[in-house]
């Protein structure tokens, strides 16, 4: 009798396992704009975002997104009496996992997400640093055929690099693959 029971407990999991593996989704990868203030000024860098959404339920998914933004950054260099302003190069790069839900509208999707991660800036003057990132934003997508669309992007991320905290822009478009 425990065998019996253990057999079909064992059956029972194994039936429902495939429904666990996401069957639908998205890669999304695209040009983005990132305004940040890392040396306490607004500036502004460019860069790319990926990302991979793999369905868990119809309205919601899992989202693993990356991004990367270059440029420079002013900031002031003071020797005693003497402060200099110079162009510091920053590259910064987040790593965001979290839910998404969305759902289809005719030929748009509307999506909303709340990710958490890390973020790491490497500024060729003041040093690097890696610290922990939140972002909350969303976007919409726009089917272009079966399965491609457009996509556009915001996200307000939250990070404190170099002792200084950081509320973040982020838009990015470009094109998502569906499967």
């Amino acid at each position: 009798m425990r065998t019996l029971a253990v057999a079909c407990f064992a059956f029972l999991l194994a039936e429902m396992a495939p429904a666990q593996i996401p069957t639908a989704g998205n890669v999304f990868f695209g040009y983005s704009y990132y305004n940040t203030n890392l040396s306490g000024n607004r500036n502004s860098l460019n860069g790319w975002e990926g990302s991979v959404e793999g369905k868990i339920l119809p309205f919601i998914g899992l989202v693993a997104d990356f991004d990367g933004h270059y440029g420079s950054e002013t900031g002031g260099v003071c020797n005693g009496f003497d402060c200099v302003l110079v162009n510091l190069e920053v590259s910064q790069h987040n790593y965001l996992f979290g839910p998404r839900a969305s759902v289809w509208v005719g030929k748009f999707r509307p999506f909303a997400e709340l990710l958490i991660g890390a973020s790491h800036v490497n500024s060729h003057f003041a040093g690097s640093d890696t610290g922990f990132a939140t972002a909350v934003g969303g976007g919409l997508d726009y089917r272009l055929v079966r399965l491609l669309a457009w996509r556009f992007q915001g996200d307000y991320i939250h990070v404190n690099l170099l002792n200084t905290p950081q509320n973040n822009l982020r838009i990015s478009t470009g094109i998502v693959l569906r499967f």
